[in-house]
């Protein structure tokens, strides 16, 4: 139990783990425990779309994919010219003596070789997350999130997920709230009580 609770503690750092590519972009921000919630759900629900996937498998290799990074930190793509990080030792030691040990050091390794249909929506989750993140940036008005997007969206391995970024390119990220097409914004909510 004590290790369960240590590995508890430390998959906790991932919330003041900040992901440090937003440095470069010159906006927005984000913890890596933020990143990995959107992409798992990301994972879950491009597993769903194609009929041949483990959703399971999918789901919780996007969960794991960056424990590595409570330990090393994040890298960027400008770091990663001149550090290299060893995820493997590093995933290793913070399973170590866990009951789970075997399933998130096998789990991160296949997301890392990226050949196995569940890597490859893994990673394009991850991507997709970025995308969702870079259109946010680019509608508040980042000139360079559209170049990071256009190298983003390269990126992607499946043909869900390339419909899916299409789909997120063409959407205002605001849409979600902002009904801008209703008198909501003019006239507040409306009493729909009726007169008994």
């Amino acid at each position: 139990m004590k290790d369960l609770i240590n590995f508890l503690f430390e998959v906790g750092m991932l919330k003041k783990t900040p992901r440090t590519g937003y440095q470069f972009l010159g906006s927005g921000k984000e913890s890596v425990a933020e990143h990995s919630f959107r992409t798992t759900i990301i994972g879950y629900l491009l597993s769903r779309q194609e009929p041949k996937a483990d959703a399971m498998k999918a789901t919780l290799m996007c969960l794991f994919h960056d424990l590595h990074e409570a330990r090393t930190g994040d890298h960027n793509y400008v770091n990663k010219r001149y550090v290299q990080v060893d995820e493997e030792k590093a995933v290793q030691d913070l399973a170590k003596g866990l009951p789970v040990r075997d399933e998130i050091v096998s789990l991160t390794r296949e997301f890392n070789e990226g050949k196995s249909l569940e890597a490859c929506i893994s990673r394009d989750a991850d991507q997709l997350d970025l995308i969702l993140s870079l259109k946010e940036q680019q509608d508040l008005g980042n000139a360079y999130a559209r170049e990071w997007l256009h190298y983003a969206v390269k990126r992607l391995q499946t043909g869900s997920a390339r419909k899916m970024a299409q789909e997120i390119l063409e959407t205002d990220s605001t849409e979600w709230w902002f009904e801008k097409k209703t008198e909501w914004w003019v006239n507040g909510p409306q009493n729909n009580q009726s007169a008994d």
